[in-house]
């Protein structure tokens, strides 16, 4: 939810994927808001509402808390969160995305900051809840939050997979850490194209449509 400020690409310095990194990698892990949906959420004005200081990491903010004080801060959090769900629209190149890796067989799986009503309303708002089932959705009640592994850790052992066979992609550094902790493969969706997190990605992309080409077999 909240990103570390990230340090500018050097134009440079060319960054160089393997391009066969993701062609036969069968479990896909992908984060919610700004990867898989445009988020409409202001969070400073969440900050704002909640009393937080500016750029202060929300969900960790909450947590150091006296629960006392943090009870009725979280039940303004979820409303703000369902409110701006609904407000969510498609990232460009997801559908096309999620359908190329249904059709191949893949197992799709969300991991999330957000909670499980929040991420039902996103799906829906943006007409993709059919590529996943809800027993492959982890929010932040089912696991440690990212950037911690936890969440990713628990897909692998559901489905019995291997790191090795499984992709993290998400557009902030927390997804990133969450992908590296666990060993799986990274790809960071990084719109504005200006973004270097490369000790934790893998692979870059600046639109979803560009992953389907790294499963296409090379000419």
């Amino acid at each position: 939810m909240n990103p570390a400020i990230p340090q500018e690409v050097d134009k440079a310095v060319p960054f160089v994927p393997d391009p066969k990194l993701l062609q036969l990698r069968r479990h896909w892990i992908f984060d919610l808001d700004g990867t898989l949906t445009v988020s409409a959420h202001d969070f400073e004005h969440m900050r704002r509402e909640l009393g937080l200081a500016p750029e202060a990491p929300i969900l960790e903010a909450l947590q150091a808390m006296p629960p006392a004080r943090a009870a009725p801060l979280w039940e303004v959090l979820n409303e703000l969160e369902f409110y701006y769900a609904g407000k969510a629209s498609l990232m460009q190149g997801a559908a096309e995305l999620l359908q190329n890796l249904h059709d191949h067989g893949r197992q799709l799986a969300i991991l999330t900051r957000n909670t499980m009503p929040v991420v039902k309303q996103t799906l829906r708002a943006c007409a993709i809840d059919h590529f996943f089932p809800l027993e492959h959705i982890l929010d932040r009640d089912a696991c440690i939050p990212k950037p911690s592994p936890d969440g990713i850790i628990q897909l692998l052992s559901f489905w019995q997979a291997d790191a090795d066979d499984t992709v993290m992609v998400g557009d902030y550094l927390y997804d990133l850490e969450a992908g590296k902790g666990a060993g799986v493969a990274t790809v960071h969706l990084d719109t504005r194209g200006n973004v270097d997190w490369s000790e934790y990605t893998d692979i870059r992309v600046e639109n979803l449509g560009q992953i389907i080409d790294y499963l296409q077999e090379p000419k």
